[in-house]
This record gives structure tokens, C-alpha cells and sequence, in this order.
């Protein structure tokens, strides 16, 4: 167990290393050199510890069965991008986009970028991957619906500073979001759990259930270990990307990506490992789960740190994003609309996330 452990070490050390002399090692970020090693440095430590949240969220699936091992991952995750996105904003000068380029990002990243890898790569080796259809449809029910409060009415409605939801209306659609996730994870937990398993997939090989043997409460104490040193240590990342993106004047939008990548590559290599091993319906509950998870928790809760900092926060899409947002929710209708999917639907997505990426830097 202390071997497989060894990145706890690693992440300990870091995080005592920026406690004590943070102050010194930011002071370096006006060098080029030492800004790009101190970004990549808390970058993979904080991507790494992650990654052990998601092994950890794994190990605690294979003990509670679906889909209360996806439900850990999700919510772990979202906690993640909370305190991420958090950390951001209360460093320099106020991004009122961040919310709203993070929540894009990783919608665009997980619908497009994860759903076509694990689409297209579990396609590979099979004609025909097959999901339990009514699951996707509940998924997809809430969040399209989310998806369009969240991000694009808003810029039809007026609040006093022009197009935006006014204080009321956020507040309302915080109660919506959080509603509408509260009836779904009683449904999903509940009286339909039957919607996001697969009885016909492949059941994990004996040896690979026999790794996860041994007291519950461990994983579950390293999950929340790995879970504070990513809160401690995305706090020191804020700073250099605070810096690059406001000194160097990349694209705004630059920051909610690199936020939806540390959180939705540990859920993407869990959902196409699941999608390579036949266990597509798993991989249909982490990325679409956490989905719904984000705009349903993240929103409310981003919505609730503006009103206590004061920064305000803008959610409606710009440019561009608008139509890709929709086109990316009509295509995940269509791709789950049959409970089966192949290797022309993943290579898709793909092209809509390359797009997506592309977009960022035309606008």
C-alpha cells in the first residue's frame, strides 16, 4: 500500500515547500523560465493528486457498485473545480468571465473531447458499444435545460448593467440547479438506479476486484488526503495563471481551460479506460455525471462565493460559443438517442472539441 502511495509523499512535499516560501518562489514569476517550471511543477502535482482522487473514487466503486462509485467521483471532482475557480478569482484583478469560460470548458472538453476519445477508442476493438438508454436520457433531460439557463439566456435577459441575470434571477437559478441535481441524484440513487447500470456488460476480472480488498474507510481517507493537498496546491497555482494570462495577454478564455483540464482529465481516463474494457455504461455515468454535476453544483456555488466576495460573474456565452454549446447538446441527444453507439459518432465529437480549440484563439 505504501508503494502504490508514494505521490502522497510527493504532494506533501510540495505543498510544505510553497507554505513556507511562497512568497519567495512568486516572486520569480516575472522570469519567463522560472514561470513556465513553477506552472508546470503545481500543474502536475496538483494533475497527479487528482488522479489518485479518481483511483481512490475507483477503488469505491468497485466496493458500492454503480452509481454510487461515480457519484464519489463526480462530487470529488466538482469540489475540486469549486475551490479551483475560487482560488482564481481571489487573486488579481477580477476575471468576471472565469465562471462562465471554465463551465464552457468543460462541457466542451467532457461532451466533445472525453465523449469522442471513449467513443472512438471503444469502438475500436468492437463494431458496437451499447448503454442503458434510459440513463442517458435522464442525464441529458437535466442538463440541456441547465446547460441553456446557465449559459445562454442570459444574454436575453437585462439586468442594471445591461444583458445578464439580475441578482433575483441568479438566485433563482441557483435554487433551479440545485433542485433539479437533488431530484436526479434521488432518482439515480433511488427508485430508478436500475437507468445507469448495464446488466449485459463484462463484469471486472476476479484478479482486478481482488486488488480493491481490504478496509473501506482507506480509500476514503486517502480520497479526502488527495482532495486537501489539490485544494492547498490549486491556490498556488492561481498566481501564474493569473500572471501569464493579465501580463502576457493570452486569450481570457485560456484560464477556464487550464481549470477543465485539471478537472475533467482524471474523470477522462477513467471513462475511456471504462469504454476500452466494455464497461461503456460506466463511462456514459462519469462523463455525462459529471456534466450535470458541474453546471448543477458549480453554478450555484460560484453564484453564492460572488454575492459573499462581491465579484460579480458573467455567464453568458459569447463570440461564437453560443452555437457550439447547442450544436455540442444536439449531438449528445443524437449520440445516446439509441442506446448504441460506434466509431463514426466518436470521430464527431472530436471534431467539434478541435474546433472548440481552435475557436478559442479567433475570437
Amino acid at each position: 500500500m505504501a508503494r502504490r502511495e508514494w505521490f502522497l509523499a510527493v504532494s506533501l512535499l510540495t505543498s510544505i515547500v510553497f507554505l513556507g516560501y511562497n512568497e519567495d518562489i512568486f516572486r520569480l514569476l516575472e522570469n519567463p523560465f522560472w514561470l513556465t517550471a513553477i506552472f508546470l511543477v503545481l500543474f502536475s502535482v496538483v494533475l497527479g493528486s487528482a488522479l489518485s482522487v479518481v483511483r481512490h473514487a475507483d477503488h469505491l466503486a468497485v466496493r458500492l457498485g454503480e452509481p454510487y462509485g461515480t457519484l464519489i467521483l463526480t462530487l470529488a471532482i466538482t469540489s475540486i473545480e469549486v475551490m479551483a475557480i475560487s482560488a482564481v478569482m481571489s487573486h488579481g484583478e477580477n476575471n468576471p468571465t472565469l465562471v462562465r469560460d471554465t463551465l464552457f470548458a468543460v462541457v466542451m472538453i467532457i461532451l466533445n473531447g472525453m465523449v469522442g476519445l471513449s467513443l472512438l477508442v471503444g469502438a475500436w476493438k468492437r463494431q458496437e458499444q451499447r448503454h442503458n438508454l434510459q440513463g442517458a436520457n435522464a442525464y441529458l433531460g437535466v442538463i440541456v435545460p441547465l446547460a441553456v439557463l446557465s449559459m445562454i439566456m442570459p444574454n436575453f435577459t437585462h439586468g442594471t448593467t445591461g444583458p445578464g441575470y439580475s441578482t433575483i434571477q441568479q438566485t433563482v437559478l441557483a435554487f433551479i440547479s440545485v433542485g433539479l441535481y437533488s431530484v436526479f441524484l434521488a432518482l439515480q440513487t433511488g427508485r430508478h438506479r436500475g437507468f445507469f447500470i448495464d446488466d449485459g456488460e463484462e463484469g471486472p476480472p476476479l484478479a482486478h476486484a481482488a486488488m480493491h480488498e481490504g478496509p473501506l474507510w482507506l480509500p476514503v481517507v486517502l480520497l479526502v488526503a488527495y482532495m486537501a493537498l489539490v485544494v492547498f496546491l490549486v491556490e498556488q497555482l492561481a498566481p501564474p495563471i493569473d500572471y501569464f494570462i493579465e501580463t502576457l495577454h493570452a486569450p481570457v478564455a485560456l484560464g477556464g481551460v487550464v481549470m477543465a483540464v485539471l478537472v475533467a482529465t482524471p474523470e477522462a481516463i477513467s471513462a475511456v479506460r471504462a469504454s476500452v474494457a466494455n464497461h461503456l455504461q460506466r463511462s456514459v455515468n462519469i462523463f455525462l455525471g459529471s456534466v450535470l454535476s458541474t453546471i448543477g453544483l458549480t453554478v450555484p456555488a460560484m453564484l453564492m462565493i460572488s454575492h459573499i466576495s462581491g465579484n460579480p460573474i458573467v455567464l453568458g456565452l459569447d463570440h461564437s460559443n453560443p452555437v457550439m454549446l447547442i450544436l455540442t447538446l444536439a449531438l449528445s441527444v443524437i449520440t445516446f438517442a439509441s442506446g448504441r453507439t460506434h466509431l463514426m459518432q466518436g470521430a464527431v465529437h472530436l471534431v467539434l472539441f478541435v474546433a472548440y480549440f481552435l475557436l478559442i484563439f479567433e475570437t
